[in-house]
């Protein structure tokens, strides 16, 4: 199922978030030769990036792939989706979810189920879809009722099929700086930082958030060999989370030459520190986005930053 599996792709490699095509590098500076991403050069003013046109760009870029990949002779790339319970956080991000792969082209299914359905019952449902050859996609919206284990639940999904890139087997690979499906959130921040050009070879990058979804993969993407079968960044990562004592975090921050805010609980202390980073020195941009769980809105994505 690797082949439709890649069709599929192509939504959450690069469009919401759901970022994991491999892109060109940016040229390096002049006299520079970098491993992995390249420099695009020094930058001197503050900037800011809209998230808005990038997402337009990015649905662009996948509607042409879907249309390519289907004029091969290729089914449509078909997403399954699995609600349960009446959450209204799930319902809207599964709304958005559907919405985006209308836009590109990409077949998409709703199974809800009510927040007392069995673990086993769903398990059930997965395996179908496993086996289903028109179903090239799977997605299971967490958070899922107490009584149902989503490591369990995430791990039935084949991995070839698992576009959250939960599934061990994925996180294994994204370890082992191998080709995977990568969680969505992590891969928007990398894709943005691919596509304005910020330099992350040698540089000291402060990932606030430590969550196994969010600031794990993102720091694993950030420090890994550019030289290796999936590329990473070559930066020197320090994760910060809710136990960071302040001083040290606003020292850690003073230090980064690109700040990441991938924190849920005790986002606001970590915005804080972002918000008065103007006393500090800038060695380079700072990367600040908010990352909700579950979901990463490209329109709220914003890159700052200024020379000293």
């Amino acid at each position: 199922m690797a082949a439709p599996t890649r069709g599929f792709a192509l939504l959450r490699g690069r469009l919401a978030g759901l970022l994991t095509l491999d892109r060109g590098a940016a040229p390096g500076a002049a006299g520079r030769a970098f491993r992995g991403f390249r420099s695009s050069g020094v930058r001197h003013e503050a900037i800011i990036v809209s998230g808005t046109e990038m997402a337009k760009q990015i649905q662009k870029e996948i509607q042409r792939g879907v249309e390519s990949w289907i004029s091969l002779g290729n089914r449509r790339p078909h997403l399954s989706i699995i609600l349960v319970g009446d959450n209204p956080a799930s319902h809207t991000y599964v709304r958005n979810k559907i919405r985006a792969a209308s836009a590109v082209g990409i077949c998409s299914e709703l199974i809800l189920k009510p927040k007392d359905v069995s673990q086993e019952e769903l398990l059930d449902i997965i395996d179908q879809l496993n086996m289903d050859p028109r179903v090239s996609g799977i997605l299971v919206q967490l958070p899922l009722p107490d009584h149902v284990d989503e490591r369990t639940v995430c791990n039935g999904i084949t991995p070839e099929k698992d576009v959250d890139g939960f599934h061990i087997i994925n996180i294994g690979r994204l370890c082992l700086d191998q080709h995977s499906l990568i969680p969505a959130t992590a891969s928007a921040v990398w894709e943005i930082i691919k596509r304005t050009g910020i330099e992350t070879f040698g540089k000291n990058v402060v990932v606030a958030g430590r969550s196994k979804n969010v600031g794990m993969p993102i720091a694993m993407l950030l420090h890994t060999d550019g030289e290796h079968e999936r590329p990473g960044g070559d930066a020197t990562v320090t994760i910060a989370h809710r136990y960071t004592p302040k001083e040290q975090l606003k020292i850690h921050t003073h230090l980064a030459d690109v700040l990441v805010v991938a924190a849920v609980a005790g986002l606001p202390s970590y915005v804080q520190v972002e918000k008065s980073s103007r006393e500090l020195r800038y060695e380079d941009l700072k990367l600040v986005t908010e990352c909700q769980s579950g979901v990463t809105d490209l329109e709220n994505i914003s890159i700052s930053g200024s020379r000293h």
